[in-house]
């Protein structure tokens, strides 16, 4: 039997305890775009020990967790404009509906804001639609 649903829900539970947690600590919804750009662009300057501790923690988790469990495989296209392309977009988007999937799909939803809910509508729909274009329609992924 397959046990590779058992991780996603495993990750899915604690990004969610995550996204409760920095919001009971900090009143703030745990949006890795909000906390990433306030680096960026200087507005989280007052916290920005905490901001760079969450994207290291971001980076340095799962890389120890894919070493002591064991990586597994994606699907990854290995062409390198397709992935510069992909990450423009996902920031460019971020940036437009204010917010990212953790901050909109994991906290917004659970706290039953119209706002998550809908920007979480958009995104996956349009992640559908994208999927769609360059894999069956162009067919560069």
């Amino acid at each position: 039997m397959q046990q590779d649903w058992i991780m996603g829900l495993i990750g899915g539970g604690l990004i969610g305890m995550a996204g409760a947690f920095f919001l009971l600590v900090n009143g703030r919804v745990m949006g890795a775009s909000g906390i990433i750009g306030g680096l960026v662009d200087g507005s989280g300057r007052s916290d920005w020990q905490e901001r760079a501790a969450l994207i290291v923690g971001l980076v340095i988790v799962p890389a120890i967790a894919a070493l002591a469990i064991g990586g597994s495989e994606t699907n990854l296209t290995s062409n390198w404009m397709v992935i510069v392309a992909a990450g423009l977009l996902v920031g460019i988007g971020t940036r437009l509906a204010n917010g990212c999937t953790s901050g909109h799909g994991v906290c917004g939803i659970s706290r039953l804001s119209l706002r998550g809910i809908v920007s979480t509508a958009f995104y996956i729909g349009a992640g559908g639609l994208t999927m769609v274009l360059f894999k069956h329609v162009l067919g560069v992924i």
